[in-house]
C-alpha cells in the first residue's frame, strides 16, 4: 500500500473552513432547511445551561461571548470553551478581588438533602429535577409570538437577598465539623505553572474550570466503590454573587457587578477509626460559574476525596490530586486527542518498517 502526503495547502484549508460554514447553513444536507440564523441573545437565554457550562470551562464570565462561541463552534461545548479561553488569555488584567462569601448570594435556588428544615427555608427554584424525561412535542413548532407573549406575562425568577446563614455553620458551631487547618491564599492558575503538591485553592480552581463530564467521572469513581465516600448535600445554592473589587483610589471594596454562581457543600460522616480521633463530619466544597449543579456537587466530592487522600495517603484515583487535576481539563484533553489527526507520517512509517523487517526476518527463519 502506498502513502502520499495530503496536497493542496492553503487552498485546501480554506475550502475546509468554507465547507464547515456551509454545514451550519444546511447546504451540505439534501432538502435541509436551516431556518433563520441563531441570534446571540436567543442562544444566551434559551440555551442558558450550555452557555453557563462554556463560561465555566472557558474560565471567563461573559454570557454574550459564550453564546457567540457556541454559535461559532456549531454547538460543540469543548470547541466553544476553547474559543472563550483563547480570548480570555488576551485580556488585560485590571485587578484582583478578595475572597468572596457565597453567603452573600442573591438566591434563586437553595436546597439541602441533609436537613428537612433549614434556616430561611428551602427554595426549589428553576430545576429539571422534578420533571419527567418525556418529550415536549409542543416545542417542535413553537409559535414565536406566543413564546414572547408568555415570557412577558410570567414574572421573572426573582432572586432573594442573601440573608440566609450557611447550613454547615450550625454544625461548625456545635464542633461537629472537621477542620482543614489554616486558610490558604488564593492561587491564580492562569499565571502559576501546575506543579505538585498542589494547594487546595488551586485544586478547586482547576476543578471549577474543568470539563463537566470529566469532573463528574472522577466523582463517580468514589460512588462506584473506589473510595469510601458517601456524601450528603448539606446545601446547594444557585444565585447572583456580588463581585467586590478594590476602588482604584481609596482601596475600599466596592461592588463592580455580579455573576451567576453555583455553590455546593457536602458532608460525610467518619466513624473515627483507631488512631484517627473521634467520629466527625467531613466537609467538601465546590463552586463554579453559572448554573451547573451536577458539576458543583462533583467538585465538592472530588475535593472531599482529595482531602481524605491528604490525610491518610491516596488509595484510590479520585484521592490523588495529580491524577485528578491532570485529567479533568477538557481543553487540554481535547487538544491531546485531536493532535492525533495531525500528520504522523514519519513516526508511523518508522514503526511500519520495523514491523515489516521483523516479519521478514521471522519468515526467513521459518
Amino acid at each position: 500500500m502506498g502513502y502520499v502526503a495530503v496536497r493542496g495547502g492553503e487552498d485546501a484549508i480554506a475550502e475546509a473552513i468554507r465547507t464547515l460554514d456551509l454545514m451550519r447553513q444546511g447546504r451540505c444536507e439534501p432538502a435541509a432547511d436551516p431556518g433563520a440564523p441563531l441570534g446571540i441573545d436567543a442562544i444566551r437565554h434559551q440555551l442558558r445551561l450550555l452557555v453557563d457550562r462554556v463560561m465555566g470551562e472557558g474560565g471567563l464570565y461573559d454570557p454574550r461571548l459564550a453564546a457567540l462561541a457556541i454559535k461559532q463552534a456549531q454547538g460543540d461545548p469543548l470547541e466553544a470553551a476553547f474559543i472563550l479561553r483563547a480570548h480570555r488569555s488576551n485580556l488585560p488584567r485590571l485587578g484582583a478581588s478578595a475572597a468572596h462569601d457565597g453567603g452573600r448570594m442573591r438566591l434563586i435556588r437553595r436546597i439541602s438533602s441533609a436537613f428537612k428544615e433549614i434556616p430561611g427555608g428551602q427554595r426549589l427554584g428553576p430545576s429539571t429535577d422534578y420533571l419527567q424525561r418525556l418529550f415536549r412535542l409542543d416545542l417542535i413548532d413553537e409559535d414565536p409570538a406566543a413564546f414572547r407573549a408568555a415570557a412577558a406575562a410570567l414574572p421573572g425568577a426573582a432572586a432573594e437577598a442573601a440573608d440566609f446563614p450557611k447550613v454547615v455553620d450550625g454544625l461548625r458551631a456545635e464542633g461537629l465539623l472537621a477542620g482543614h487547618g489554616e486558610a490558604q491564599p488564593a492561587v491564580d492558575i492562569t499565571r502559576s505553572p501546575l506543579s505538585f503538591p498542589i494547594p487546595r485553592p488551586a485544586r478547586l480552581a482547576h476543578l471549577a474550570r474543568g470539563e463537566s463530564g470529566g469532573v463528574l467521572a472522577m466523582a463517580y469513581t468514589t460512588m462506584r466503590g473506589y473510595g469510601y465516600l458517601h456524601p450528603t448535600v448539606a446545601e446547594l445554592r444557585v444565585g447572583w454573587l456580588p463581585v467586590m473589587l478594590p476602588h482604584p483610589l481609596t482601596g475600599e471594596a466596592v461592588e463592580a457587578g455580579e455573576v451567576l454562581m453555583t455553590e455546593c457543600e457536602i458532608v460525610a460522616t467518619h466513624g473515627g477509626a483507631p488512631g484517627e480521633g473521634p467520629p466527625r463530619i467531613l466537609l467538601g466544597y465546590g463552586a463554579c460559574l453559572g448554573h451547573n449543579e451536577t458539576k458543583a456537587i462533583a467538585i465538592a466530592m472530588c475535593d472531599r476525596a482529595m482531602l481524605s487522600g491528604d490525610e491518610r495517603g491516596a488509595r484510590h484515583p479520585a484521592e490523588d490530586p495529580e491524577f485528578v487535576i491532570c485529567h479533568v481539563d477538557g481543553i487540554e484533553a481535547m487538544g491531546f486527542c485531536s493532535h492525533y489527526k495531525l500528520p504522523h507520517y514519519v513516526t508511523f512509517q518508522s514503526d511500519l518498517e520495523n514491523i515489516r523487517a521483523s516479519a521478514a526476518k521471522l519468515r526467513s527463519q521459518a
